[in-house]
């Protein structure tokens, strides 16, 4: 029985994580009365005392906790952004390759994929590995998402009987470029320069479509769609939750088809000059909380999609 403390349960991420973890029989749930949930000492006990501890707090409430815990045997898996370029953590997307996949099993400290980084390096990284995307490729990538990831207060707003006008159409956010996500869809891709990133906010609970438009002349080798596509299903091959769709979907593309679900689906579509590549998933899953439980199982050497509703 291996014993689990989510610190910051109250949050979205925190909450869904601890109702998840607590359908299991094989661990045991930390708890500490509630008036000591904002006491670090009370809290730096409880994550000492487990095997795994998830952070689901603000960055640097993150990086606190971090530097007062003095356990080497713990596995912090920490949800913020605030060490997930940091080469000391482990980048939790086991699909990448099997050294991601060994630094999650085996190092102490292991930082969750953001949600619209998850949709966006699962695309490209695959494409930088195999040589055929340059690392100073001028990329270009839409995500459109579900309001859940904005967190209660944006929660409250969508759900509101009173919500504005505005807030029944797709918004597009991260006008400054500036999104919090870039830093780590950059590094982990190993790209010279942040993609053109424009993220759309939309009115349904969870779910998100990422897209990276792609020119073949851009490319090396001027790979087809179907060649790209080739590409993603050999580097995805025999993965569990990570799945690659059959070539030239036609029609539309959903956001929230895989609400609820901890999957991961790409898709690629298009012809000899202009490519489309999508990863559809849903933000509170693959995106966030079915990502950090996927990590946890592999940290402690549970099966990989234990708990997880792919």
């Amino acid at each position: 029985m291996k014993k689990i403390f989510v610190d910051g349960s109250a949050g979205t991420t925190g909450l869904r994580i601890f109702e998840r973890l607590g359908k299991r029989d094989d661990i045991e749930l930390i708890t500490i009365p509630d008036e000591l949930r904002k006491d670090i000492d009370a809290r730096c006990k409880a994550i000492e005392s487990a095997d795994a501890a998830f952070l689901c707090l603000p960055d640097d409430a993150a990086r606190e906790i971090v530097a007062k815990v003095k356990s080497d045997k713990v596995k912090i898996l920490d949800t913020s952004t605030a060490h997930r370029t940091n080469p000391d953590w482990a980048y939790g997307f086991p699909e990448l390759s099997p050294e991601f996949k060994k630094n999650i099993c085996k190092m102490n400290k292991i930082a969750v994929p953001g949600c619209h980084a998850s949709g966006f390096i699962s695309l490209v990284y695959p494409l930088v590995r195999a040589g055929i995307l340059p690392k100073d490729y001028p990329i270009v990538c839409y995500s459109v998402t579900g309001y859940s990831g904005g967190g209660k207060k944006m929660i409250a707003e969508y759900e509101s009987e009173e919500k504005g006008e505005e807030l029944f159409s797709p918004r597009q956010y991260g006008l400054a470029q500036n999104h919090k996500h870039l830093p780590e869809m950059k590094e982990i891709c190993g790209l010279l320069d942040k993609p053109i990133f424009a993220p759309i906010v939309d009115d349904f609970y969870s779910g998100m479509v990422v897209s990276v438009p792609l020119f073949s002349k851009l490319l090396v080798g001027n790979p087809t769609a179907k060649e790209i596509h080739e590409i993603f299903e050999n580097h995805y091959k025999d993965q569990k939750v990570v799945k690659v769709m059959p070539f030239g979907k036609e029609g539309f593309l959903g956001s929230n088809n895989l609400s609820g679900k901890d999957g991961l689906q790409i898709e690629v579509t298009g012809n000899d000059e202009r490519i489309l590549s999508a990863s559809r998933f849903d933000n509170l899953g693959k995106g966030s909380s079915g990502a950090a439980i996927q990590c946890m199982n592999l940290a402690l050497g549970f099966e990989e999609t234990l708990g997880l509703d792919l």
